[in-house]
């Protein structure tokens, strides 16, 4: 099937229009036709190569919603005209413990991702949602509750699960005090999900101009942590933090704020590595650091019912495709508030 898509023709090159050939229709397969894609910071370390080096054309992008438009011989669990979304896996081995424990994020094999991965069925690259469509094995894919907003919906797919499986992982729930570092498209996230789990919540932020921001998506308290005073003040309190930042940070204040027992759970991905803790600062409370990927597909599924059940969604900047190359300089920049998504209706057909 040819598809029309945006690719880099390089690391080094801007994303332009490009036409490549999808897979057919298998047996088990379900095809979508895309209506919207969110915009990830990993498609941009994805498609430079800061996380090695990938076949070009590249056509990032791995938080896609859209309707199904053909479904194979053997597909149960989707029909055409469904709502559907794909994540940031579409397939794994299916045998080791954790893919057979639903957890094919961490297939001991590999889980193969939307785009740098290889198609088992074809041999060739998989390439993602910034594209007219896609085909995927059923089992990989998910179901969009009717109430949520396909177009919010979509950066659910990776910032949405990125921060809800630690947080289900480590039971975080009413009584408990959480801290979320940063707020961007991660802990934007983090901070609704927190909340809706009954937890006290408290954003961390070296923006005093982002306080008011905070406290507007449900946090309950924010620390601007370049002030040594607000950071003293909650030592040795947090249950657990959700550190979301994707830039090279010092560990250690951060640690020192957990109590006993208490979990730091890192979520970003930075370029450079972070800098401590200290031994003795973890030793001394029995803290934990902890680091968690996406999740499964089962508990995609799981977070997507909860945020229909709660009234959960994004805060997104719909973008054409047209302006995804300055969509990508303004990510890094850090100018979104929270996630851009591709309308896909303004890519042409191939």
């Amino acid at each position: 099937m040819q598809t029309s898509a945006f690719a880099a023709p390089s690391s080094a090159e801007p994303l332009a229009p490009w036409t490549f050939e999808r897979r057919a229709v298998g047996p088990h397969d379900v095809q979508i036709k895309i209506t919207h894609c969110g915009v990830c910071h990993s498609d941009i370390h994805a498609t430079t190569g800061d996380w090695g080096a990938n076949n070009y054309p590249f056509v990032p992008g791995h938080e896609i919603v859209g309707v199904v438009s053909r479904v194979g011989a053997h597909v149960t669990r989707y029909k055409v005209g469904d709502v559907a979304a794909i994540g940031c896996i579409v397939d794994s081995c299916r045998a080791c413990e954790p893919c057979a424990e639903g957890e094919e994020q961490l297939c001991e094999k590999g889980m193969t991702g939307t785009y740098s991965g290889i198609e088992k069925e074809t041999g060739r690259p998989t390439y993602g949602g910034y594209s007219k469509a896609i085909v995927v094995n059923e089992n990989y894919v998910l179901s969009v509750p009717k109430a949520l907003d396909p177009s919010r919906a979509a950066p659910l797919l990776c910032a949405g699960i990125t921060t809800y499986s630690p947080l289900r992982h480590w039971k975080v729930g009413p009584g408990q005090k959480v801290g979320v570092v940063g707020l961007g498209g991660l802990g934007h996230m983090g901070v609704k999900f927190a909340k809706a789990l009954g937890a006290h919540v408290v954003v961390f932020t070296t923006s005093p101009g982002k306080v008011q921001a905070a406290l507007d998506l449900g946090a309950h308290e924010v620390v601007v942590s370049s002030d040594p005073a607000q950071m003293k003040a909650h030592k040795n309190s947090f249950h657990f933090i959700l550190n979301t930042v994707s830039a090279p940070l010092d560990l250690d204040p951060y640690a020192q704020l957990l109590r006993r027992n208490g979990v730091m759970t890192l979520v970003g991905a930075p370029g450079e590595p972070h800098t401590g803790p200290n031994v003795f600062t973890l030793l001394m409370g029995r803290r934990s650091i902890a680091g968690s990927p996406i999740g499964g597909i089962a508990e995609t599924q799981e977070m997507l019912d909860f945020c229909a059940e709660h009234g959960i969604a994004a805060d997104i900047e719909l973008i054409p495709i047209q302006a995804i190359n300055e969509a990508w300089r303004r990510v890094e920049k850090g100018d979104i508030r929270y996630r851009f998504v591709i309308d896909m209706s303004t890519l042409a057909e191939a």
